[in-house]
């Protein structure tokens, strides 16, 4: 007994302050960790960042502190943490490298979520489907087409790639092209799309007037180019019914919308 009662002292006198050091650095940690936690999270929240994006990195940044002191808690009792840390840093690596292609959508997302080059109810263009976003996972994009189709897009390639966004300005530049047959006159063929393009009160002056211009010299026509502005919410509706309303009118006036044509000649 008296021996096992000096080996109790002497473990108690070797950890035993080892041990309350290990404490107080435990529970002085976590309280400068929550303040860190909730520094950050006003952080995020005054930046606009993401609210599903903003409880994320705070849970992640939050993981991370606590694992590093937990480390550094362990090793002033004494604990060898050099070969767990080794272990530690290759099965992260293995997992890293497994894991490859939702690394990159994650941080796609992280990317997307942060910079916000596009929002929910954006009409975007990329790669190579168009749609309305419906929601922006941390993983992937969902969008919505026209026809009510829902694409899944994954946000690695989408955060790298190129992307065409049409909800970003309030007014779009609506370009046409018609054609008139040759022999036509032109002066006329203008004044009557001038004349179509004034009656449309969802076509706008600014930032510019309407621009009429005889733009190529074609096999069969004679193009005209028709460019025109308005608000980005009537851009459809001007583009079908300008096009409908040409149709009926060129008619009408004795303009002529030409087709390919193609002589031929049989020789015995």
């Amino acid at each position: 007994m008296e021996n096992l009662s000096e080996q109790l002292y002497g473990i108690v006198t070797v950890y035993g302050p080892k041990l309350i050091g290990a404490i107080i650095t435990l529970v002085i940690g976590m309280w400068i960790i929550s303040i860190l936690r909730k520094a950050l999270s006003r952080n995020f929240e005054k930046r606009n960042v993401d609210p599903s994006l903003r409880g994320f990195l705070n849970s992640m940044i939050g993981i991370g502190l606590k694992l590093m002191l937990w480390i550094a808690v362990i090793g002033m009792m004494g604990v060898q943490m050099t070969s767990f840390i080794a272990i530690l840093g290759a099965v992260g690596l293995a997992v890293g490298m497994a894991l490859s292609g939702t690394l990159q959508n994650f941080a796609g997302g992280v990317m997307i979520l942060l910079f916000k080059p596009f929002k929910i109810g954006d009409f975007v263009d990329a790669q190579g489907h168009a749609g309305i976003v419906s929601e922006i996972q941390i993983f992937n994009t969902i969008l919505k087409t026209p026809d009510n189709k829902t694409i899944i897009i994954p946000n690695g390639g989408l955060s790298t790639g190129s992307m065409t966004n049409f909800s970003t300005e309030m007014k779009r530049r609506v370009d046409f092209t018609f054609g008139i047959a040759y022999g036509d006159d032109v002066d006329k063929a203008k004044e009557v799309l001038l004349k179509l393009i004034k009656a449309d009160a969802r076509i706008i002056n600014d930032p510019a007037e309407p621009f009429i211009a005889v733009s190529e010299l074609a096999d069969s026509s004679v193009n005209l180019v028709v460019r025109v502005w308005a608000e980005a919410a009537n851009y459809w509706g001007i583009y079908f019914d300008l096009h409908e309303n040409v149709y009926k009118t060129f008619a009408k006036e004795g303009l002529n919308i030409p087709f390919p044509q193609m002589d031929v000649h049989l020789q015995k």
